[in-house]
């Protein structure tokens, strides 16, 4: 039996995003390769953009920019393409580039990114086997076949009891 994206979820928290950020950010503190400090991050829109905001805080990096690709139509996967470009005085092959994004799933996204910035360090703050060999540094793997729900796409609604009215 085939089972549909929710059912085999990963339902993420603000509180836990946040929290997996934060660890990301220690994960590559000093490892940059300008004694040991990053030039710049560069969030992969849209998902990228919450954890790139917390990791250039967490590390004091005041440089920022974004990358939009789009690979996803709504809970299916297409073919990635870039619709906007970061500023390339600053991203030359990418050295000292952190390119940030939420999830890797195929790898596909990545993959495009990375023939332009073939230098860049790749961070994710989840991985799916399928593209974990696309990242540097990731915080928790995950099954390909588990559907991560963010909280920038979810909201609090009523559930109705199981049993009776109230």
């Amino acid at each position: 039996m085939e089972q549909l994206p929710h059912e085999k979820g990963f339902h993420i928290s603000w509180d836990q995003i946040h929290r997996d950020s934060r660890a990301l950010a220690w994960r590559l503190e000093e490892k940059g390769p300008f004694d040991g400090e990053w030039s710049a991050v560069v969030a992969i829109t849209r998902g990228g953009m919450v954890p790139a905001m917390i990791i250039a805080r967490e590390l004091d990096i005041r440089v920022v920019d974004t990358i939009s690709v789009k690979s996803y139509d709504h809970q299916s996967q297409s073919a990635a393409k870039i619709l906007k470009s970061p500023n390339t005085e600053l991203m030359r092959n990418g050295k000292g580039i952190l390119i940030i994004d939420d999830l890797v799933d195929s790898g596909r996204t990545l993959e495009i990114v990375k023939e332009l910035y073939p230098k860049a360090h790749y961070a994710t703050i989840y991985a799916k086997p399928k593209g974990r060999q696309m990242v540097d540094s990731f915080i928790t793997e995950v099954s390909q076949d588990t559907w991560i729900f963010f909280p920038w796409d979810m909201a609090l609604q009523y559930v109705a009891p199981y049993r009776g009215k109230d």
